[in-house]
């Protein structure tokens, strides 16, 4: 129904916001990925997914359709509702939750608050094979890759650093380049930690 808004930026926090179209104003449920992607002028364009229930008509807004795409994903999940979505959202940027469904990486997925293990299961199950198509994931590198980065992570951890500071890291190398070894994404991550 409505698709995305553009207007002027009236109000913003982190969980919502509220854009003034042509003297109407808009509230949008959004996730911490938007919140920090908000521009510093007052124009700005979101993507949007009104979610209808009995009780409530809810606008939710994305700085990107990628993220909105993953958010229609995750809802269409039984058990996931908008909240869990949009705080699964938060917790994670679009391409960590695609690599951690296609790599089927229960435990990060269920590190999110609201998410157990059978619900982290369910996404899996029901999203791993549109997320391959969808974003076109090669899935034998996507395991190759968690594999290599597990190695690193665990020997960062070792080494005495932070595991999210440290994850943050190692998938910034892997996005330059994907096909390094567990050697080069340490070597790597500790010029950058």
């Amino acid at each position: 129904m409505i698709t995305q808004i553009k207007g002027r930026l009236v109000e913003k926090n982190p969980t919502f916001v509220v854009v003034d179209c042509n003297g109407l104003g808009y509230l949008l449920h959004i996730s911490l990925t938007t919140y920090a992607a908000l521009p510093s002028d007052e124009n700005v364009l979101l993507y949007t997914h009104l979610s209808i229930r009995e009780d409530a008509h809810t606008l939710y807004g994305f700085i990107d359709k990628v993220e909105r795409e993953i958010f229609k994903l995750l809802i269409s999940v039984s058990g996931v509702g908008p909240s869990i979505a949009r705080t699964m959202l938060s917790s994670m940027s679009s391409e960590e939750i695609q690599q951690a469904i296609a790599s089927e990486n229960v435990k990060l997925i269920q590190s999110v608050k609201g998410i157990g293990a059978k619900t982290a299961q369910r996404v899996i199950i029901d999203l791993k094979e549109k997320i391959l198509k969808a974003f076109n994931i090669d899935e034998v590198s996507v395991v190759e890759s968690n594999t290599n980065k597990e190695e690193a992570l665990s020997a960062l951890e070792v080494l005495g650093f932070v595991r999210k500071q440290a994850d943050k890291v190692i998938t910034n190398i892997l996005k330059e380049s994907p096909s390094a070894t567990v050697e080069e994404l340490i070597k790597k991550a500790l010029k950058n930690l």
